[in-house]
């Protein structure tokens, strides 16, 4: 995906979000796309950055946006609910809820970021709304690589970059902003398409020339255990799995997929002394979490696992609670417009062609 196309897709999101809230779409639609509830996906939550390269930029919100989102699900008169209640809400509709009928948000962060706990939670405490941190583990022993940031710090501060790569050189100026954004785009979808071995690799050889520490990264953004073990302790919050490593599980074989679903559950509970019953895929589109993942997550113990593919929940996601859609917030479209739009399930049954499962 180039970065024209990538500026269309997001142009093209935020005409639909218009349009849906210039035709009070966001209402009246509900009854034809609307589930019962829905997951929202989060990352980063921190104040706006004077950033001009920001390629992973969709992965934060404001605290400011947060505080409007939670605002308006509770002025629309939807439940912020836990994971545990939302599959509860799913697997025994008539008899979980004394509010019967009534439209859910369930509020899940991933990765395990520092800012989850200085800004996003601050928010989420004033809202009483409770919420679920995946956490990888290898983030917290200082061990695994945010390759996404590794990349975008590497590009930011090379002039120019130049890899030899199995399917051929990659090469491009990368003095300005826009050259920047253009290469981040091209090597970063060039690369989703190799073994993730390459992927790691060749990110390791930018960062090396560009000078960039990848452990001083993960240190810097994410949680260490000694705050995740008084988070998890915390009203309100829910420690979910994510891997030991972050890798996108279908890429590899079944024996180091498993180890890293059930070797993330039983270290976090080591650590933590508490069950964790909710795993999140890493990446979580249908390249990296398959149905091969979903059986491997329901047979470590887990009582949900959620993917990144997008949509409402619906009654038929009883049957598949180890394969559940989620919606993201994303940093590119903080608008009360968008957040209509992706509450009312109108996209995403256009999207969905009106299915509402995705699980294969």
């Amino acid at each position: 995906m180039n970065l024209r196309h990538q500026n269309l897709r997001h142009h093209a999101f935020s005409a639909v979000f218009g349009a849906i809230a210039a035709m009070g779409a966001d209402r009246w639609g509900r009854g034809l796309a609307q589930g019962a509830g829905v997951i929202l996906t989060l990352h980063h939550v921190r104040p706006q950055r004077q950033v001009g390269f920001s390629p992973n930029g969709l992965l934060e919100i404001t605290p400011e946006f947060l505080d409007r989102t939670l605002m308006l699900i509770r002025a629309e008169g939807y439940d912020l609910v836990s994971l545990d209640q939302a599959v509860a809400r799913l697997s025994s509709p008539r008899q979980s809820s004394q509010r019967k009928g009534r439209f859910f948000v369930a509020l899940t962060f991933d990765d395990g970021y520092r800012d989850n706990v200085e800004h996003a939670w601050p928010v989420l405490a004033s809202h009483g709304a409770p919420w679920t941190l995946f956490v990888t583990t290898g983030f917290a022993d200082r061990t695994a690589r945010l390759w996404w940031l590794e990349l975008e710090e590497a590009i930011r501060a090379l002039p120019q970059i130049a890899l030899t790569l199995p399917d051929g050189p990659f090469a491009a100026r990368t003095g300005s902003d826009t050259e920047k954004q253009h290469a981040f785009e091209a090597l970063y979808w060039r690369l989703r398409k190799q073994p993730e071995a390459i992927l790691l690799s060749a990110i390791s050889e930018l960062a090396a020339q560009a000078g960039i520490d990848a452990a001083a990264l993960v240190e810097r953004e994410c949680l260490p255990w000694d705050m995740l073990r008084a988070l998890a302790g915390a009203p309100g919050v829910t420690i979910g799995a994510h891997t030991l490593t972050h890798p996108m599980l279908a890429r590899h074989d079944a024996a180091f997929a498993r180890a890293e679903i059930v070797d993330s559950k039983s270290r976090l509970e080591a650590e933590l002394g508490t069950p964790v019953r909710h795993f999140a895929y890493p990446v979580g589109d249908p390249t990296s979490a398959k149905p091969r993942e979903f059986v491997l997550a329901r047979e470590a113990g887990f009582a949900s696992a959620v993917t990144t593919r997008p949509g409402h929940l619906f009654a038929e996601h009883a049957d598949h609670l180890h394969a559940l859609p989620r919606v993201s917030l994303n940093g590119l479209h903080q608008s009360e417009s968008a957040l209509r739009a992706l509450l009312s399930g109108l996209p995403f049954w256009l999207w969905n062609r009106g299915r509402r499962l995705s699980v294969g």
